[in-house]
């Protein structure tokens, strides 16, 4: 089984590790045996962390341009509503559903928008959009995608602005920075094998000092500390 899976992900971060900006949003194709993905894109949003919910519509987007190129069985959301299909979803059954009202209301919001990209991806594609959250091992995938990309456009933004960035990890993860790649990998349970890999074709890396440490205020979280070379 061939799964497209989107997600958004790592934070910028203050100076007393409270996330400000979410860096990235991701979208991969994943097959057996679902340890990294086999094609995936990245792109850097900075969006407000109030904002988060708004990025589904816009993963959506990221699931059709891949979907252009990439066949597949099924696309997964990072939304935890029981591996609903989206095409599914209405007011109706998000009023059944034990959700906080607040999820409920940011779900309502963009309703809409959600439903027209699954029925638009069941009709060209023939394929279900499934709501099923962190259950999902390509989700998992794409979230760690997200957080390798994070660094590198942190990256590039600290060289433009010339001043220092906190950048949070996803969960259980740390990253490996090399030469012109960094690889993130999953530090939890039964997750060694998942690795996701962003590529530095600009040389930026070489420019910034980078520094791993665990994150002070949230457990189980590590943050990149990037810095301008003098």
């Amino acid at each position: 089984m061939k799964v497209v899976a989107a997600d958004s992900g790592a934070a910028v971060l203050n100076n007393n590790y409270h996330p400000l900006f979410i860096v990235a949003s991701a979208v991969v194709s994943v097959d057996a045996p679902y340890r990294k993905p086999s094609r995936c894109l990245a792109e850097p949003i900075f969006a407000n962390v109030e904002n988060g919910h708004l990025l589904i519509v816009h993963e959506l987007e990221l699931c059709q341009k891949l979907l252009q190129e990439e066949k597949a069985d099924s696309v997964h959301l990072d939304m935890s509503l029981g591996s609903l299909s989206l095409e599914e979803l209405s007011p109706v059954e998000l009023s059944k559903m034990k959700i906080s009202g607040r999820a409920r209301q940011h779900i309502l919001q963009i309703l809409p928008k959600i439903r027209k990209f699954s029925t638009d991806i069941k009709r060209v594609y023939g394929i279900d959009v499934l709501a099923i959250g962190k259950e999902s091992m390509p989700v998992r995938i794409a979230e760690l995608h997200c957080g390798a990309y994070a660094i590198l456009y942190c990256a590039k933004k600290v060289l433009a602005e010339k001043k220092d960035l906190k950048v949070g990890l996803p969960a259980k993860c740390t990253a490996t920075i090399e030469k012109n790649n960094i690889t993130l990998k999953s530090l939890a349970p039964a997750e060694h094998d998942l690795i996701t890999l962003a590529e530095d074709k600009e040389n930026v890396l070489e420019k910034v000092e980078i520094q791993e440490i665990p994150n002070p205020v949230a457990r189980g979280f590590r943050v990149i500390e990037i810095k301008p070379k003098i």
